[in-house]
């Protein structure tokens, strides 16, 4: 595994400043130059790129207007996966590991600060979607070509000490601080310390089923956390995007015609079933008919695309932001481990509170309509809060790679099984070619989508 320093721009996207300068020449690009290309890549290629997209096709959220089979029904190469890991570690982890060494030698806490807190949110993106991967050696150049790999769960651990160490650096806030070239909080350190606090909570909570881990144990560690994470929507991490020519919002990007993109069914009639009053702006209706129409999922034969919704004007318009870490997610975090620690009816409030918040992050001000939503969809019992709290979790973060995560890990939103499936639901990516070819390693062998991550147990 060769690495070469790079900035990859997304088409569509105008080119930022080529990061790929060397490090002990007196021309280094200094920290500010070097986070706006970051964040912007981490945003585009990471978080809502092609491996997110896979992920959305897996959770059954989008549909390609294509025969099959197709991703939708698990039509997926080695080759495929090689954009998705290049972007994780060449574009975002080796940057971010040279932001960080010249953050530290020029004393610039809060750029280190930075780059450890996007390390661990990159690291557990990677490890989340293929399980063990290189990272002791990963950053060393071309002193190691071939870096072993490390377990999930050494990896787990890696996540926290990073979170905890970008606390401290930012806490600390020595050397020059970010202004404008920080494109998530515009150099705002609370914010940023609130960001690590909620990564922290998330990752607690992934392993609340993980081998030699106790649920109980996780969500009183999560619960911590989240005790100093986001408290209001307007903390959200975020990427913004003018919605100009050159600097459109990824997803609409997908949703263009030439992607073939759109909807599912079982997205789109869910939240028409349900009467959800977000509907309107998470899904677009159809160019033709002026329905909200999604595809079905392993559908034979190509239909017209206009007659299909696309993603609506929130998350997909072209000047939406990518959310990348959301108060949302805090609140069902806390009321997911409430839930584990002190039963349904405690978890109660906290749930309505995260619907509420993501209807008023959304602009929905009907509190009629709010109100009934919640009379249909608001009340816990011991047999379903798990459940409610993931079906509206996934709503909450609509089109996040996180859904795939908390499918694997409680079994909802409930999934059936796909027409014309290649294989099993999968569970993961499968390595890229690039690195089996280049790499080979033990983890390689049963190289498939149906085989399991450490943490995601029967």
């Amino acid at each position: 595994m060769c690495f070469f320093v790079i900035t990859q721009a997304l088409p569509g996207c105008k080119k930022f400043l080529d990061v790929n300068e060397n490090p002990n020449e007196p021309e280094t690009v200094q920290e500010n130059m070097m986070l706006r290309p970051i964040e912007l890549n981490f945003a585009d290629n990471l978080i809502a790129g092609w491996g997110t997209i896979t992920a959305n096709h897996f959770m059954q959220a989008i549909a390609l207007n294509q025969t099959v089979p197709n991703v939708g029904t698990y039509l997926y190469s080695p080759v495929d996966a090689n954009d998705p890991w290049g972007y994780a570690y060449i574009t975002c982890l080796q940057n971010l590991s040279l932001l960080n060494q010249q953050a530290e030698e020029n004393g610039n806490s809060s750029y280190a600060g930075i780059a450890k807190v996007l390390m661990a949110y990159t690291l557990g993106y990677t490890t989340d979607m293929w399980g063990d991967i290189p990272y002791t050696e990963a950053l060393e150049g071309t002193e190691a070509l071939h870096p072993a790999y490390d377990s999930q769960e050494e990896i787990y651990q890696q996540i926290q000490l990073l979170l905890d160490q970008g606390i401290a650096q930012l806490t600390e806030a020595s050397g020059i601080l970010p202004e404008a070239d920080d494109y998530y909080y515009g150099g705002n350190t609370a914010n940023w310390i609130k960001a690590a606090y909620t990564l922290k909570a998330r990752y607690y909570m992934h392993l609340t089923k993980a081998p030699g881990h106790n649920a109980q144990e996780q969500a009183n560690l999560a619960l911590t956390a989240l005790e100093k994470g986001f408290t209001a929507n307007e903390e959200d991490m975020k990427m913004i995007y003018p919605g100009d020519a050159a600097t459109r919002n990824r997803w609409y990007v997908a949703f263009l015609p030439d992607q073939t993109i759109v909807m599912s069914t079982k997205t789109v009639d869910t939240l028409v079933n349900r009467e959800d009053p977000r509907l309107p702006l998470l899904v677009s209706r159809s160019a033709v008919g002026n329905n909200y129409n999604g595809r079905a999922i392993g559908t034979s034969g190509i239909g017209s695309f206009d007659t299909y919704s696309r993603g609506g004007s929130y998350y997909a318009g072209i000047g939406s932001s990518v959310y990348l870490l959301n108060y949302t997610e805090a609140l069902f975090l806390r009321a997911e481990a409430t839930l584990i620690t002190a039963g349904a009816e405690a978890a109660q409030a906290i749930y309505e509170e995260a619907i509420r918040a993501d209807m008023a992050k959304l602009g929905i001000s009907d509190e009629n309509a709010i109100n009934q939503y919640l009379a249909a969809r608001g009340t816990l019992t011991g047999e379903n809060a798990l459940e409610r709290i993931m079906e509206e979790k996934t709503v909450a973060n609509f089109l996040s790679p996180e859904n795939f995560n908390d499918w694997r890990r409680t079994g909802y939103p409930i999934l059936s099984p796909v027409p014309n499936a290649l294989s099993a639901m999968p569970r993961r990516l499968i390595y890229p070619q690039r690195e089996l070819a280049n790499n080979p390693q033990p983890q390689h062998s049963g190289n498939n989508l149906t085989l399991r991550v450490w943490w995601d147990t029967e």
